[in-house]
Parts: structure tokens; C-alpha cells; sequence
């Protein structure tokens, strides 16, 4: 086709794809940053407290899989497709005839690849919309979720509407290919993470994740029968709360903090700078910390 009969959207095409993904991947690439740095994102919800904003999703244990972020995953799909929409303006331009075979090659799977994206953060964005709620079963506003959603839409309808397609029907089969294959495994990935999500969406779960946010520690030691009962009462949440090993022979201990913080006895909680020593209940705990979601 003369290049004189092409619309303005398909000369920029891939100039926009390509700015939109490096976009994506900055966005992804920061959050993957956070997460390893173990820092906290800036959350610019409205409601921006701890446990209550986009850090309760990007969190929570939808946001890994196998122990890695799902921004990490987001990152390598922007730069993925990134690569593909600058591949042909990186080819000689007098070999017009290789120049138009890449670009239908790349459009197809940049299409593919963006597909899969879709789906994937069409699945992620029913998670921010019904499941993942915060301490008082509200809805929330994750601003970095919605953006990458946004903008994975957007580069998929740019490249589908910046190109020629010879076979819509062969398009359109294998586009449906994509979404059964990406749907079908993102239910397989997540059936794990909904039980865990399930036992976090309960008191004990909804608790301990608050109390880990809000600052508290639990001191205590792996011998301690005390210590045991107090985890028993959040039950499979436990691994959630913020638990300091004292006794130099546990598994991740912190011997020195112990002593610095002069804890003599286990389990003892420390909250908002005070300490409470002894086992202590679920409501009590909820009390200290000033939390204020459900009870049930």
C-alpha cells in the first residue's frame, strides 16, 4: 500500500505501541523494584492507610506467583512487546518487501502477546473489583492496576486498528486460541491463590495482615508452647503476622533486636511502643491496634 494511503494511526502505530509499552514497563519495573527492595510503593489512592489502599493489593496473595511478583511477569510482557513494535523500524527500509513481511509478522504477535495480556488483566481486574477487599469488606482503588490495564488495552487496540490484517477469520481463531489457553491457566494459577485468600479474608487473616501493616511484632521463640497457642489462634493466617524469632538457634532469628527491645518473656507484643507480654486474644489485639474491620 502507497504510503500516502495510510491513515495517521497506522504510520504511528508502532512509535505509540512502543511508548505505551516503555510506559507499562516502567510502571511494572518500579513496583518489581519495591517488592525485592522490600520498600512500599507510593499509593495514590484516596484512602492511602496501611493495609486499606493499593498496598493491601499489590500485597496480597494474588499479587505473586510461585513466590514472584506479578509485576515482574507485567514487566517482561512490556518489554516484550516493546521489542516486537520497534523491530521493524530497525530494519533497512530500502528492502520494502522484508520491511512489509516483519511488520505483518510482528503485528500477529504483537496481536498474540497482547491478548494473553488482555486476558490475563481482565482476570486481575474482576480480582480488584469482587474479591480483594480491604479490613472493613470495601471495594479498592488500586491506581497502579488500573493504569497497566489501561494501557494493555490500549496498546492491543492500537495494534489491531494501526494494521492491515489479510485474514480477519485466521486472526480472529487464533486470538480465541489465546484467550481459551491464558483463561484456562490463569484459573489453574489462581485456584491455589483463592484458598489462601479465603483464610486472609477472615478475621484471624484480615487481623494479622492489619497487624503486620500497622507496625506490631510478636517476639517470641520456636520452643515456646505459649507461643504456639497464640499462633493456633489465627490458625493458617500465623504466616501472615509479624513475628520476631529471639532464640539464636530459630529459623530467621533476631537475637539482637530481642535483647535491644529487652524482652524477657514469650510471647510479647509490642504495639504502637508498648509491650504486652502473655498470650493475647484476637479482640484484644484487634483493640490495641485500633482496628476497625469486621469481627467476624
Amino acid at each position: 500500500m502507497p504510503k500516502s494511503s495510510e491513515s495517521w494511526l497506522q504510520k504511528w502505530t508502532r512509535p505509540i505501541v512502543v511508548g505505551l509499552a516503555l510506559c507499562g514497563a516502567l510502571l511494572t519495573g518500579y513496583l518489581t523494584a519495591t517488592h525485592f527492595l522490600g520498600a512500599n510503593p507510593v499509593c495514590l489512592a484516596s484512602s492511602n492507610r496501611a493495609g486499606s489502599g493499593c498496598d493491601l493489593v499489590l500485597n496480597s496473595s494474588y499479587a505473586q506467583i510461585a513466590g514472584l511478583p506479578l509485576t515482574g511477569f507485567g514487566l517482561l510482557g512490556y518489554l516484550t512487546v516493546a521489542g516486537l513494535a520497534a523491530a521493524p523500524m530497525l530494519v533497512n527500509q530500502e528492502d520494502s518487501q522484508q520491511q512489509k513481511s516483519l511488520r505483518q509478522t510482528t503485528a500477529f504477535w504483537l496481536f498474540m502477546a497482547t491478548t494473553a495480556m488482555l486476558v490475563f488483566s481482565g482476570y486481575l481486574m474482576y480480582l480488584l473489583a469482587f474479591v480483594i477487599v480491604d479490613a472493613n469488606g470495601s471495594a479498592i482503588i488500586c491506581p497502579y492496576c488500573l493504569a497497566s490495564a489501561a494501557t494493555v488495552l490500549t496498546i492491543w487496540l492500537v495494534n489491531l486498528l494501526g494494521n492491515e490484517w489479510e485474514e480477519a477469520g485466521q486472526l480472529l481463531f487464533s486470538g480465541l486460541i489465546v484467550v481459551a489457553i491464558v483463561g484456562v491457566g490463569t484459573l489453574g494459577i489462581f485456584s491455589n491463590q483463592s484458598q489462601l485468600a479465603a483464610e486472609s479474608n477472615s478475621y484471624a487473616g484480615r487481623l494479622a495482615h492489619y497487624l503486620d501493616d500497622s507496625g506490631a511484632k510478636m517476639y517470641g521463640a520456636f520452643w515456646c508452647p505459649h507461643c504456639k497457642d497464640q499462633k493456633a489462634m489465627f490458625g493458617t493466617a500465623a504466616k501472615a503476622l509479624p513475628y520476631v524469632e529471639c532464640d539464636p538457634r530459630g529459623e530467621n532469628s533476631q537475637p539482637k533486636l530481642c535483647k535491644a527491645k529487652k524482652i524477657t518473656g514469650f510471647p510479647t507484643w509490642e504495639i504502637d511502643g508498648q509491650f504486652y507480654a502473655s498470650v493475647q486474644s484476637l479482640d484484644k489485639l484487634a483493640d490495641l491496634t485500633g482496628y476497625d474491620g469486621p469481627r467476624q
